[in-house]
């Protein structure tokens, strides 16, 4: 079984959040950057776990500048076989699912997983991109994924519950907390790294669907008001007029 794995780089969680005097970049001073969580922990993890059920092998894919490298590498010292880079910078959601989509396309893999979303832009949405570009079916926030030769069980979120539902592969996955568990690399894996491959291919199509205009922060919390618990006018007043919430 030949799987796909599509991890991206994001800021550390505990990174300060900050934007160029221009406001059309981020302001990358001092900023640490990590393997997307989601990617790293469930995604790249369970492709892992159905390798070594079934066989076959794991493909880890990113768009992004030679700096991601580093990134790539761990997702190889954890176990993934080999990796792809395509040589861009992942400006718009659209560009990215392209890329992926394309060479998902050439190399004909039976599963694609993704993370459900980024922890910085929190879009989720190159996943149901990259379905609908490889005309796949997609099952999105699962939490549970397995395959029996041909056909994946897949159990997934919904509003006010879960589904659970079968496919023929290929199929494409976005995946939440309970896919997997995180795996820390060890001096073996970190070692076998630097000798699997990282195939860098130059990006297809141009990037001019999206233009950055400003990023601003959200406005800073206000103070908490607290109200005595007899007062009980005063607290849906606050809640009706001031917190809008009733």
């Amino acid at each position: 079984m030949k799987i796909l794995v599509a991890i991206s780089k994001t800021p550390e969680t505990t990174a300060k959040i900050s934007f160029t005097p221009d406001n059309k970049a981020f302001n990358t001073d001092g900023v640490q950057y990590i393997m997307n969580p989601y990617d790293e922990w469930y995604a790249l993890v369970r492709g892992l776990e159905l390798k070594e059920a079934n066989g076959g092998s794991v493909t880890v894919i990113n768009v992004g500048p030679p700096a991601n490298d580093v990134i790539i590498r761990k997702a190889l010292a954890i176990g993934a076989d080999d990796a792809v880079r395509v040589n861009a910078e992942p400006l718009s959601a659209r560009f990215v699912a392209e890329q992926i989509a394309n060479h998902a396309k050439e190399a004909g893999y039976d599963l694609i997983i993704f993370g459900k979303e980024t922890i910085d832009y929190s879009g989720a949405l190159v996943p149901g991109m990259v379905a609908e570009l490889l005309d796949l079916p997609f099952f999105s926030f699962a939490h549970y994924l397995e395959v029996d030769g041909k056909t994946a069980t897949v159990t997934r979120d919904i509003e006010g519950g879960e589904e659970i539902a079968e496919a023929e592969l290929p199929i494409v996955v976005s995946a939440i907390k309970g896919m997997a568990e995180q795996r820390i690399p060890n001096m073996r894996g970190i070692m076998m790294a630097k000798r699997k491959p990282l195939n860098v291919t130059e990006p297809v199509g141009t990037q001019g669907d999206v233009e950055i205009v400003a990023y601003t922060l959200p406005p800073e919390k206000s103070a908490v008001k607290l109200v005595e618990p007899e007062n009980m006018d005063e607290l849906v007043s606050l809640l009706h007029e001031e917190a809008k919430v009733i």
